[in-house]
């Protein structure tokens, strides 16, 4: 159990790697590439090559159980991406980060209720540790960040990481009672992803087709790297972890991000976001760590993930 739990937190870790170098991405492609538009192909790439995928792995089917279920984790996940594509262009990116980023709270706050999770104190410090390392490293401390921007992006922002937090909750609830495989289950999600955000193709209007090899590149880079692949690592991790432990690892990609912005963007780096960085890993590190408490182990096994 032990390793399949170190497997777990390594292959969630690389998932936030991996999804933390989308924000740069994302970024220059939306200097370039209308946002409905944006999600649209990013989906429908996503979509085509897990296809692809399937049938040369003979495993493309399209009986599925608990198809409610993956109805709607797809259109929550859709839900999320669309409040997250509308609501940046009103606010500051800084704000966007924390908002969306304070998923992981919600997850905190919500999962003892749907999932019956235990949060022990070490994983509670380790959640509040999180929480000040996205603050530390979205606003380097400067609140007067918080006060630009428009009210309406922030609500919109705030709503999106609440969104992501229920997906994530109830992606757990799904991978405990599913008997689906890991790659249908992938499949189902992706395709009601698309199915929620493709109507919105039509707000970009001719943008939709107005793309050059530069806008593709990033909208492949986004299918491929930034969604097929840490999605599966995540539901891998998430087999063997709780709901909340995984999304404080997800943090990983707060850190990520903000170095590929100072690499690739060019973007001040302060002492600020230093520290943030070290209560992020801090974070990390507490709810990675088992827990050899005698109550926690009981649990663990009961269970089946910690």
């Amino acid at each position: 159990m032990f390793a399949n739990k170190t497997k777990a937190v390594v292959f969630t870790i690389l998932a936030g790697v991996l999804w933390g170098t989308s924000f740069p991405i994302i970024k220059i492609g939306l200097a370039t590439i209308d946002p409905f538009a944006f999600l649209f192909w990013r989906f429908f790439v996503s979509s085509l090559i897990l296809v692809i995928i399937l049938v040369l792995f003979k495993k493309f089917q399209f009986c599925m159980s608990d198809k409610k279920f993956v109805v709607f984790l797809g259109v929550i996940n859709g839900s999320g991406y669309l409040l997250q594509y509308v609501g940046m262009p009103y606010t500051t990116s800084a704000k966007a980060a924390l908002y969306i980023n304070l998923s992981a709270m919600w997850v905190a706050l919500l999962s003892p209720k749907l999932l019956g999770e235990h949060i022990s104190p070490k994983k509670a410090v380790g959640v509040i540790s999180g929480l000040l390392g996205v603050v530390f490293v979205s606003t380097n401390l400067d609140f007067y960040t918080l006060s630009q921007g428009q009210i309406m992006g922030d609500c919109i922002l705030i709503i999106s990481g609440v969104t992501w937090a229920l997906f994530m909750i109830y992606n757990k609830k799904f991978l405990m009672n599913s008997t689906s495989g890991l790659f249908q289950s992938m499949s189902g999600v992706l395709f009601f992803t698309f199915l929620a955000v493709a109507p919105f193709g039509v707000l970009a209007g001719s943008a939709l087709f107005a793309l050059d090899i530069w806008a593709w590149a990033a909208i492949v880079y986004q299918a491929i790297v930034c969604w097929l692949i840490p999605y599966y690592l995540w539901l891998e991790g998430l087999k063997h972890l709780s709901a909340s432990t995984s999304t404080i690892l997800l943090l990983s990609e707060i850190i990520i991000a903000t170095v590929a912005s100072v690499l690739i963007l060019k973007e001040p780096m302060s002492i600020f976001s230093a520290v943030g960085a070290l209560l992020i890993v801090l974070a990390i590190v507490l709810v990675s760590v088992k827990d050899h408490s005698t109550k926690k182990l009981k649990f663990c096994i009961f269970s089946n993930y910690a």
